[in-house]
């Protein structure tokens, strides 16, 4: 699991790191297939809870890699990558800004931050998670590497261990603050109602 900054330290994030977390097959992190999985499970849970998307913003896009899965999966979705790293912007148009504060015109139906967090402070980790939700205004799909993920799940000879790992609960109780959880990484808005059966909801 790699990330990319976001406020700061964007030289850090130029074509050597994407070549190898992302394109080389000795040392990558995630695979296309990986990323069309994840897209086709993020689309389907939504589809199943009625949430229609048509915007989706990628926040800490890196190289793209859901475009064309969403593009598959949710094909009347409009996609926006937001991207920090001034190599990515210019290889591949992505807006560049900070999923801390940035500010679009309007916000997306589906918001994405993956791996991101785990490369900002706690200060800055915390602002982006309030900014989540002037960023979307109905889904999110969040992950980020924590301390359990470091010990237990990542493969560590892979993992970009220049990070920031926090507890997962520290993340879910500020994400509880504007979003419930309904699984496998997707967050609805609190004011956002979904059609989800009984037994089909996470024990609370």
């Amino acid at each position: 699991m790699a990330g990319k900054r976001t406020s700061s330290g964007t030289s850090r994030f130029g074509a050597e790191y994407y070549r190898r977390y992302y394109q080389d097959p000795a040392t990558r992190v995630v695979t296309r297939a990986e990323m069309t999985v994840r897209a086709r499970l993020i689309a389907a849970a939504l589809t199943h809870a009625a949430i229609p998307v048509r915007r989706i913003l990628d926040a800490g896009c890196g190289v793209g890699l859901l475009r064309q899965p969403f593009a598959a999966a949710l094909p009347r979705a409009r996609y926006e990558g937001l991207e920090a790293s001034e190599y990515l912007c210019r290889r591949h148009g992505w807006t560049r800004g900070s999923v801390v504060d940035y500010l679009p015109t309007v916000p997306s139906d589906l918001l994405v931050c993956y791996d991101v967090l785990q490369y900002l402070d706690d200060a800055s980790a915390a602002r982006a998670l309030a900014n989540f939700r002037r960023l979307t205004r109905a889904a999110l799909y969040f992950s980020a590497l924590t301390r359990k993920d470091w010990r237990d799940h990542c493969d560590q000879t892979r993992t970009d261990r220049a990070v920031h790992l926090r507890s997962g609960d520290w993340y879910r109780r500020r994400l509880a603050r504007h979003f419930r959880y309904i699984g496998f990484g997707l967050w609805l808005r609190r004011d956002v109602t979904a059609i989800l059966w009984d037994l089909e909801r996470p024990a609370s």
